[in-house]
């Protein structure tokens, strides 16, 4: 097999919107959701291996390499293509906080799947991958997939969205936040009315304010959110993505977005990144292959 492969990207993504339109008699939500990939995220190198042995050297600061959801999507991957004598020392460079709502280990798992699937000369295709992340996490076929998106269902409905330009600046409060509590509590919205990718793409170009009904009870019970939403609400339109902790703002350049942290409390972590529709992970697939 060949020898180690560096650079493989794993990008964040930002929730531009995020509506909690009912809850499924399996306890999931349906949701509707626009999902902003950015130029900026974690980084994966792989060295395949034909002794069968999966493991993550260097990975997640306190995430047992057993818990790691890329460990979990080399095993997945291996056992679609039947073959127990696949391997792979995987090492994840981590930028994104666990907790932040940015899809960093959703992220990292699909990186996986479309590198292994390349060195391990596995040939499937997108679609396949995307079908085998869903049992991953509902994000993993997004970053599959590559390419900015309208979400439904648990968010693995994709619509690929053109979305206009913007620099964001994100802000992580130093404290991550539990999705599992945040989608049980009682006093989340569960009956968003639905709306369209049309209504949504006037809304985004109108500037209007766009909505996140995990916000409400985050804000509440998150101290953290609460300051930073405040903190950087002061400089732009701050909104939470996914259900936290980071919460960002838009704007036209990337002088604006880094202007934004500019004072950043020095507990946070704070970063700027690009918005972008295709995930660089594509032309890195392409330029392996």
């Amino acid at each position: 097999m060949s020898g180690r492969s560096a650079g493989w990207p794993a990008p964040a993504k930002l929730n531009l919107c995020l509506h909690v339109t009912g809850r499924r008699a399996d306890g999931y939500h349906e949701l509707q959701t626009a999902f902003q990939l950015l130029d900026y995220g974690d980084e994966l190198a792989f060295t395949p291996r034909a002794d069968g042995v999966i493991d993550r050297p260097l990975g997640a600061p306190g995430v047992p390499a057993e818990e790691d959801l890329v460990v979990r999507a080399a095993r997945l991957l291996r056992s679609a293509a039947g073959d127990p004598g696949l391997g792979a020392s995987i090492e994840v460079i981590k930028r994104l906080p666990a907790g932040g709502g940015l899809g960093g280990g959703s992220s990292d798992a699909a990186t996986t799947l479309v590198a292994l699937n390349r060195l391990w000369r596995l040939r499937l295709g997108t679609t396949d991958l995307a079908t085998l992340g869903e049992r991953l996490g509902a994000d993993v076929p997004l970053f599959v997939g590559g390419l900015s998106a309208w979400g439904e269902g648990v968010g693995e409905r994709l619509t690929p969205l053109a979305l206009p330009p913007a620099w964001y600046a994100v802000v992580f409060p130093g404290q991550g936040s539990a999705t599992r509590e945040v989608f049980q509590a009682p006093e989340l919205t569960r009956n968003s009315p639905k709306v369209t990718i049309g209504s949504f793409l006037a809304q985004l170009a109108a500037g209007a304010t766009l909505r996140n009904d995990l916000e409400p009870v985050v804000r509440a019970r998150h101290g953290g959110v609460r300051e930073a939403l405040e903190w950087l609400g002061k400089r732009g339109t701050a909104r939470l993505t996914g259900s936290g902790a980071c919460v960002f703002a838009a704007f036209t350049t990337a002088a604006a977005a880094g202007a934004a942290l500019v004072g950043l409390p020095a507990e946070w972590t704070g970063f700027v990144a690009r918005g972008v529709n295709r995930s660089p992970l594509l032309d890195r697939g392409v330029a392996d292959g």
